[in-house]
């Protein structure tokens, strides 16, 4: 069992938008911090955006500031990654992530943002 499985990618126009989803199973995600990170072709893996795990407390990476809004529902054990005014250089796969005492990570999903 996959214990997270990202949905929601696919290719967009600059200006644009995509809701990306994250399922979780298998462990007790309420007590998770939950994150997003991405990484472009060449490039290390970066985070993007992260929440605790009541949902209480958001960061996100400067460069994504203004334009993208994490959020979790734990009834559902799912964590969203609403991307507005998306930019060519936002153009990666993005990964969720859940850490605590231990960390899983999900296989991915690709944006790209192209005209």
């Amino acid at each position: 069992q996959v214990p997270l499985v990202e949905s929601g990618g696919g290719l967009v126009q600059p200006g644009g938008s995509l809701r990306l989803s994250c399922a979780a199973s298998g462990f007790t995600f309420r007590e998770y911090v939950m994150s997003w990170y991405r990484q472009a072709p060449g490039k290390e893996r970066e985070l993007v955006a992260a929440i605790s795990s009541v949902g209480d407390n958001t960061n996100y990476a400067d460069s994504v500031k203004g334009r993208f809004t994490i959020s979790r529902d734990n009834a559902q054990n799912t964590v969203y990654l609403q991307m507005n005014s998306l930019k060519p250089e936002d153009t990666a796969v993005y990964f969720c992530n859940a850490r605590n005492s231990v960390a899983f990570w999900g296989q991915g999903t690709q944006v790209t943002v192209s005209s």
